[in-house]
């Protein structure tokens, strides 16, 4: 059967590369997709073939390219390879997308998830030419069935000219009803309380919302996400789920978390899957999710019972759980919630709703703050993400790494962040796989020594010592956040001379 019923939208039905003809060079153009789910899967393919034409012409032709966050090979990857992006905004994560942008082919603007879609409807990006947003069908009243992520879709087809549609038949039909679109956002001052007084209320529609006479093009498609596999849970991984859930019932037994705990939200990544494996064996029961993306590890905590629900705006599997989930999809129905990103990461609502946040890092110096996003201070991985939304706003939050990367080369806890994502005032708790740094409550000099002493690898414990020690003594009048600014980032510097810190 098709997925495409509405009278109006029938005779739009094209190809993709009918439809990427409604797009022009200089456009803004955006798309859905948020951590490689709900991407369109045709039209970009299209489009960098276009832009290969043109540029084989001696024609330039490049967009401006905003999403909800990462997408895939499909979409990133092939219009970085094409040198068809000329701005990039908010996030991503595609290794030919990366690199146009650290050798400056590609202008990246890295946003809070949260205000991405805000900052669009506020004019702060300029007007949006296009929008392609893939759905699971279209309903004959014109509605729409989003299908494995909601991400900023929502925005996309309120502001954009003109409309893409891409209809496709690998999401099940059965997600009509798993979505909760939020249509009560209003610029200043005639803002109004976000409703959210629990992580599965619904305070919005099932479906998006499209004005029909916006859209130019409908195409067809039957892909699967990017659902890539994750690398087995490695040894530091658990150490640092153990420390992490250990801390936990601590904070259950000082009274500062009941039982079931608080919402939980946890960043993509493998430190994520084992900490929801450490909860799924532990003795916690009756939990729930606030947050962004549901990836293996929450499935299988929901499956396992422990956990309740989860509110979050899309989904990261494998393949073979995205496959499993498709096949069982209706007995997830009451339990899994999809909503806008505005909504999965409106600091309002985490603060309200008291998120426990769990986010990687790449390194942190001895004072917390932390960086998320560059190397070495100039090359940007991915993007601060929604990391942000939820640690300022969080009840408690973690940043987690190992303590050691590149072989041993580059140590995670450093005496200054080469970058800072998160300033050491949102920074609760540090975890490696050496331990566990609580530095609420505690002066910088104190932060400093509880990270180094719980955090560090041992290789590295003595030297940040040391350089602490000094910079307490060379600053007989600045001991409260004491550094040796000539020596603050030396460790950086030595591993770009030398390949090692």
């Amino acid at each position: 059967m098709s997925r495409i019923s509405c009278p109006t939208l029938i005779p739009r039905v094209t190809t993709a590369a009918e439809a990427a003809a409604h797009i022009s060079a200089g456009d803004r153009v955006a798309m859905s997709g948020f951590t490689g789910s709900g991407y369109p899967k045709a039209v970009p393919g299209a489009l960098a073939a276009r832009a290969e034409t043109e540029h084989a012409a001696g024609r330039d032709f490049a967009i401006e390219l905003w999403t909800g966050a990462s997408t895939a090979p499909e979409l990133d990857g092939i219009l970085a390879e094409a040198g068809a992006v000329s701005k990039r905004l908010p996030f991503q994560s595609d290794p030919r997308m990366r690199r146009s942008i650290n050798d400056g082919s590609t202008e990246y603007i890295d946003t809070h998830l949260s205000h991405s879609a805000q900052q669009a409807w506020f004019g702060f990006y300029g007007s949006l030419d296009v929008a392609v947003v893939e759905v699971a069908a279209i309903l004959p009243n014109g509605l729409l069935v989003p299908g494995s992520s909601v991400g900023n879709s929502k925005t996309w087809l309120d502001l954009a000219d003109k409309v893409i549609l891409e209809v496709n038949a690998w999401h099940p039909r059965a997600y009509e009803g798993f979505h909760d679109v939020y249509y009560g956002t209003r610029r200043p001052p005639e803002r109004l309380p976000i409703q959210l007084l629990e992580p599965m209320q619904r305070i919005g529609d099932p479906y998006l919302r499209v004005d029909p006479e916006k859209v130019v093009a409908v195409v067809e498609t039957d892909q699967p996400d990017r659902n890539l596999p994750f690398k087995p849970v490695d040894e530091d991984s658990k150490a640092i789920a153990a420390h992490l859930v250990d801390f936990l019932r601590h904070e259950i037994r000082a009274d500062r978390l009941p039982a079931n705990l608080l919402p939980l939200q946890s960043g993509v990544g493998n430190v994520a899957n084992a900490v929801m494996a450490d909860l799924a064996g532990s003795e916690f029961e009756g939990m729930r999710a606030y947050t962004e993306v549901i990836q293996d590890g929450m499935l299988d905590l929901i499956d396992s019972g422990k956990l309740a629900s989860v509110s979050a705006t899309a989904f990261s599997l494998s393949a073979e759980r995205a496959a499993d989930f498709n096949a069982n999809i209706e007995s997830y129905k009451g339990r899994i919630l999809l909503r806008t990103q505005e909504m999965s990461n409106h600091p309002e609502a985490v603060r309200r709703l008291g998120v426990v946040a769990i986010n990687g890092m790449v390194e942190a110096d001895i004072y917390g703050n932390v960086n998320s996003t560059h190397v070495m201070g100039s090359s940007i991985i991915n993007g601060i993400g929604g990391s942000g939304d939820f640690a300022r706003n969080a009840y408690l939050n973690f940043f987690v790494s190992n303590s050691l990367a590149k072989g041993g080369a580059i140590s995670s806890i450093v005496p200054f962040a080469s970058h800072i994502d998160h300033t050491e005032h949102d920074t609760q708790v540090i975890v490696t796989e050496q331990g566990l740094a609580d530095l609420r409550g505690l002066s910088p000099v104190a932060r400093a020594r509880a990270i180094i002493d719980n955090c560090a690898h041992p290789d590295y414990r003595e030297r940040l010592t040391d350089y602490l020690e000094r910079a307490i003594a060379a600053n007989p009048h600045g001991r409260h956040t004491p550094h040796l600014l000539s020596e603050a980032l030396s460790w950086h510097e030595r591993f770009q001379a030398t390949g090692h810190m």
